[in-house]
């Protein structure tokens, strides 16, 4: 019998690397973690000069007074309906005009994506004042399709570049040869192509939901009057008493709005890494 062999230590670069790895992923974390243990934690708990690391009791009351507020329902589907709205026009719009910047050569194509490009690296902040002086003067403030075409127009750009990569990756020979066997080019994307895209169709609408179901800037500005218009990150800001910030509805009530987000990212986690990468193997 072979003596065993003793195990080779590890190199000293992978141990840095694998504690900046650890390193990092506490640091994304643990807010994560404060704000659901604090959502747990008793009023007193909260404000105490001594912070603790885990609750000494745990209560339901936070969760509770943040179900029962004002509008918590209404809120709750007015965001679900722009988020998933924006989504879906977006995905229906960057898959035609993906499919024509892969596949069809046309004049202006190259200026098109460097628009495409321009589009996605500009920062929305800086929109905010130009979107509000539209709206108000074509009189779309105060509305839910306002947030859904602003929420579709900032994902639009970015489903463009993935779903441009992803269909440059898959085969022409594909739907060629099904148009050979007798089927249009319309039947054949239907058929061949459109099956392939399904990771980059999980990959874009996932980027798309957090972005939009995240964004409280525009929701914040051009929601002004209609308060049944408003969306959850709106709402999030509601939870004031007479002693300031109620800091356990706060943090119960974020943790009730993370968990859409979350739910859709454990779903579609297979999908997003394999998305992601074959929407840059070519351009």
């Amino acid at each position: 019998m072979t003596p065993a062999r003793a195990p080779r230590p590890l190199p000293r670069r992978r141990i840095l690397l694998n504690a900046a790895a650890a390193l990092t992923i506490v640091l994304c974390l643990f807010p994560v973690y404060w704000m659901i243990s604090t959502a747990f934690k008793p009023s007193r708990d909260i404000q105490s000069d001594t912070p603790r690391l885990l609750p000494r009791t745990w209560t339901l009351e936070h969760f509770r007074t943040a179900v029962d507020a004002d509008g918590f329902a209404l809120f709750w589907r007015n965001s679900v309906l722009v988020t998933l709205s924006a989504v879906l026009l977006a995905l229906v719009v960057a898959l035609g005009a993906s499919f024509a910047v892969a596949r069809m050569r046309w004049r202006g194509r190259r200026q098109f994506m460097l628009l495409v490009f321009i589009a996605q690296m500009a920062p929305w902040e800086a929109l905010i004042i130009p979107v509000y002086i539209i709206s108000r003067d074509t009189g779309m403030l105060d509305r839910l399709p306002t947030l859904t075409l602003v929420y579709f127009m900032m994902t639009l750009p970015f489903t463009i570049v993935v779903l441009r990569g992803f269909i440059a990756a898959i085969p022409p020979e594909l739907e060629e040869a099904a148009q050979v066997d007798g089927c249009t080019r319309r039947h054949a994307f239907r058929h061949i192509t459109l099956p392939l895209l399904a990771p980059g169709l999980m990959a874009t609408s996932l980027f798309g939901y957090i972005t939009a179901w995240n964004e409280f800037a525009y929701a914040n500005f051009l929601i002004i009057k209609q308060q049944d218009s408003r969306t959850l990150p709106v709402w999030l800001s509601s939870f004031q008493n007479v002693f300031g910030t109620d800091w356990g509805a706060t943090m119960a009530a974020s943790t009730l709005f993370a968990l859409p987000a979350l739910a859709v990212f454990l779903l579609l986690q297979r999908h997003v890494t394999s998305g992601f990468a074959a929407g840059a193997v070519k351009g």
